[in-house]
C-alpha cells in the first residue's frame, strides 16, 4: 500500500488502493470540442463556457481533417462535436460536410441564435444526401422559469424554436436535460412529454439525462472507484460501456489538437494521451476524475450509439 497518496494521484486513491481503469478496446465514436466560446453563460456549464471563455480553442477543418481520416482507419461508426457552442466554430459547416461524407454525425447545441443563423446552411447540407447529421438540444428543466433561470431569459423559447425548426425539416432530435436531486424521474419525464407535444414534436424524443458534472476543476468528496470496485461491482460488458473504452475526444489547447480520454475530462491534464488517435489507443485509462463516479455509480455516458 501507497503512503500519503493525494486525491489527485494518477494511479492510487488516497487510501493507497490501486485505482479502478478501463482499457480501451474500440473506436468507435470520436468526439470533437469546438472550443469553449459560448453565446450563454450558464454558471453550472460543466465546461465553463461563455462569450469570452478560451480555455479550449475553437479548431478549424484543416487541424480536425486528419483525424477524421486517422479514425476512419480504425473502423469509427460517428463523429460527434461538443462545445462550447459548436455552431459559433467558424468552420463547423465544413466540418460537418467533411465529417457527414463518411459517417453519421451528432451535434450538441443550445439550439439558439448560432444554430439559427446557420440552419440555411444546414438544409444545404442535408440536400447532398450524405450521412444523417443528428442534434441534441440542452432543455435543462421542462419548466421555461427554471431553464431561463440558467440560461437567460428567452433561451427556453428560442431553444423549442430551434427544435422546431429542424424537426419540421427532416433532422434527427434528441434532448438532454439536468438531473435534480430527489426528483420524481417518471413525473419529469411526464412533463417532458407533455412539453414536446405542446410544442409539435415527437413526445417520445429520445432524453439524456444528467447528473450535475460540476464547473471545471472541481474536486467535490466523491467516492474513489478501485480496481476492487471495477471487478466486484462491474462485469466485462458493463466496463466495455464506458465512454473512454470505445471512444475519445479532441480538444485544441495551448495551439495544439490533443487526444484526451473522453467528453467529460478535459480540465485534467492527466487525461491528455497522445497527439495521434493511434496511440491514444494503447493507454490505460485510469477513473480518477470525479465525474469517472457518475459512469461508475449511474452509467452515465454522452453518447448516444
Amino acid at each position: 500500500m501507497i503512503e500519503h497518496s493525494s486525491p489527485n494521484d494518477w494511479a492510487y486513491t488516497p487510501d493507497g488502493d490501486v485505482r479502478g481503469y478501463i482499457q480501451p478496446h474500440a473506436l468507435t465514436e470520436l468526439w470533437f470540442h469546438t472550443g469553449t466560446k459560448c453565446n450563454l453563460a450558464c454558471g453550472f456549464c460543466l465546461e465553463g463556457s461563455s462569450p469570452a471563455d478560451k480555455r479550449l480553442q475553437t479548431p478549424k477543418l484543416a487541424e480536425i481533417k486528419p483525424f477524421i481520416d486517422e479514425a476512419l482507419t480504425l473502423g469509427v461508426e460517428q463523429f460527434s462535436f461538443t462545445g462550447g457552442e459548436p455552431f459559433l466554430a467558424k468552420d463547423i459547416i465544413d466540418i460537418l460536410a467533411y465529417a457527414s461524407q463518411f459517417k453519421p454525425c451528432l451535434v450538441l447545441t443550445n439550439g439558439t441564435e448560432p444554430l439559427l443563423k446557420r440552419f440555411a446552411a444546414l438544409q444545404r447540407l442535408q440536400a447532398k444526401k450524405q450521412h444523417p447529421i443528428s442534434f441534441r438540444i440542452s432543455i435543462d428543466s421542462a419548466d421555461e422559469l427554471s431553464h431561463d433561470q440558467g440560461r437567460g431569459q428567452g433561451n427556453f423559447a428560442k431553444a423549442l424554436v430551434g427544435m422546431r425548426l429542424l424537426h419540421n425539416n427532416g433532422f434527427h432530435l434528441s434532448l438532454a436535460r439536468h438531473i435534480k436531486s430527489n426528483e420524481n424521474s417518471d413525473e419529469v419525464e411526464n412533463q417532458y412529454q407533455a412539453l414536446l407535444t405542446l410544442n409539435g414534436l415527437p413526445s417520445n424524443l429520445h432524453i439524456v439525462a444528467f447528473t450535475d458534472f460540476l464547473p471545471p476543476g472541481s474536486l467535490p468528496d466523491i467516492p474513489h472507484i478501485t480496481t476492487h470496485c471495477m471487478t466486484t461491482y462491474q462485469n466485462e460488458k458493463q466496463r466495455k460501456n464506458y465512454m473512454c473504452a470505445s471512444s475519445k475526444m479532441i480538444i485544441k489547447k495551448n495551439n495544439q489538437m490533443q487526444v484526451y480520454a473522453c467528453t467529460l475530462v478535459d480540465d485534467d491534464d492527466d487525461y491528455f494521451l497522445a497527439t495521434s488517435l493511434v496511440k491514444s489507443m494503447t493507454k490505460t485509462i485510469n477513473l480518477k476524475h470525479h465525474r469517472c463516479y457518475s459512469c461508475f455509480a449511474f452509467g452515465a455516458s454522452c453518447s448516444e450509439m
